[in-house]
């Protein structure tokens, strides 16, 4: 077996884009794989970065929000979460979703988490911080959610996760690497 490391085994012949909207675009490429026969490979693209928020008060609570997700037909528990647009920093989107969301501002913003977060389908990338030094200012939802907010402590958020209540991939990395950094520094037991 050859190995490749750092360097793109793959060919690419040419590519089409078969889908586009102002959130995604959907490309085929025409290929030669790494054993240099032809194919074809789809990629998603994310016109929009996404941005987590872990909020934390003094006491280790956090905000999650509730909301129906149309593409998996369920309703879901995730942490605040948003697009951030081309040329938008991810600190600004987070600061914005943060108040949105769950109407929360905060004094300190920490990134803690950078992710692909499905790399053999799409190129979407994420950022995840931790906020603190939490002031309640009201949500300001956008006109096409419908949002519900519950206050909790982080460490039931973790539970609620192992016990796969959580499923959003950028929520469950978020909680998990959170719950470790918070353990690792001595906060959490």
């Amino acid at each position: 077996m050859k190995k490749y490391e750092g360097v793109n085994p793959w060919t690419k012949l040419s590519s089409e884009i078969k889908y586009d909207n102002p959130w995604i675009a959907i490309d085929e490429h025409q290929v030669l794989n790494p054993a240099g026969k032809p194919g074809i490979y789809g990629k998603v693209h994310f016109k929009n970065l996404a941005v987590a928020i872990v909020p934390l008060d003094e006491e280790l609570n956090t905000w999650i929000v509730g909301q129906y997700r149309y593409t998996h037909d369920s309703y879901e528990w995730e942490v605040p979460e948003g697009g951030c647009p081309e040329n938008t920093l991810p600190l600004d989107t987070a600061k914005r979703e943060l108040h949105e969301e769950v109407g929360l501002v905060a004094d300190n913003y920490e990134l803690v988490l950078e992710m692909q977060l499905s790399n053999s389908v799409t190129d979407e990338v994420s950022y995840t911080y931790i906020a603190t030094g939490l002031k309640y200012v009201g949500e300001k939802p956008e006109e096409d959610e419908v949002l519900h907010i519950k206050k909790l402590p982080f460490i039931e958020l973790v539970a609620m996760t192992m016990r796969g209540e959580i499923r959003d991939a950028l929520a469950v990395a978020s909680i998990l690497k959170v719950n470790a950094l918070l353990r690792e520094r001595g906060q959490l037991k």
